[in-house]
């Protein structure tokens, strides 16, 4: 399926599309990030990104997401080739098809967790009230409702990074990309937030790619992709 940007065409990217990365290879100087890397995430998969330091895993997902542009090889969401689409459509595609959820959380501090997780709504066009009361559902399926109302600073690492897979799931995007979405947390806190990130995007039908180097938050996945040298080995 694809979707109407603001200049009457069309961008892919829908719940329930695939997204494919093809002999993909990356530089940095004479540093080799990927390395004719392949990778497919099937809809509503679950995928994570292993790897050691330095194997490109975060390189990996940047590509994917379309924010980084491969230098060979080629992404694809919905059969659709993205990476070659001028920034500003791909800034279009990754506001309306992709959500992300940082290691840091990486909400705007100046805005409340309730406008947080409109902000992707509003940017979109999506009417006020309904994207507060998206963001209202979001909140109290992740069991911070009652902190809508605060910022950022005044709640806990765990009930932000919360706040930010509400945010990250407003838009009912095709793929969620999270890089180390528990590394800034403790075990406790972690596990909250990957059950709440797992089972929401299976319950709305996003995919999630994951990079992570703990095996216990690869376990949420159904799949595991392994880097080494910037080629996938498994």
């Amino acid at each position: 399926m694809t979707l109407p940007d603001s200049s009457g065409t069309t961008l892919p990217g829908s719940s329930g599309t695939t997204l494919r990365g093809s002999d993909l290879a990356v530089r940095f100087g004479r540093t080799v990030a990927l390395d004719g890397a392949d990778v497919t995430i099937a809809p509503g998969e679950i995928a994570a990104i292993m790897g050691p330091s330095g194997s490109g895993k975060s390189t990996l997902l940047h590509v994917l997401a379309g924010i980084l542009r491969p230098e060979h090889g080629e992404v694809r969401l919905d059969g659709q080739r993205i990476d070659n689409l001028p920034d500003s459509r791909r800034s279009r595609l990754r506001l309306r098809s992709f959500g992300f959820v940082l290691q840091f959380g990486d909400l705007v501090p100046e805005l409340s967790l309730r406008a947080n997780v409109e902000l992707p709504l509003r940017l979109l066009g999506t009417p006020r009230a309904e994207a507060r009361r998206r963001s209202a559902e979001l909140l109290g399926h992740l069991g911070v409702a009652e902190l809508a109302d605060r910022w950022p600073g005044q709640v806990s690492g765990g009930e932000a990074q919360r706040a930010a897979v509400a945010r990250a799931l407003a838009h009912r995007p095709s793929v969620i990309f999270a890089d180390e979405p528990t590394g800034a947390l403790d075990s406790a806190a972690g596990e909250v937030v990957l059950d709440a990130l797992t089972g929401l995007a299976r319950q709305e039908g996003s995919a999630v790619v994951m990079v992570t180097h703990e095996a216990r938050v690869a376990a949420y996945a159904d799949r595991t992709v392994f880097l080494r040298d910037g080629r996938v080995t498994a």
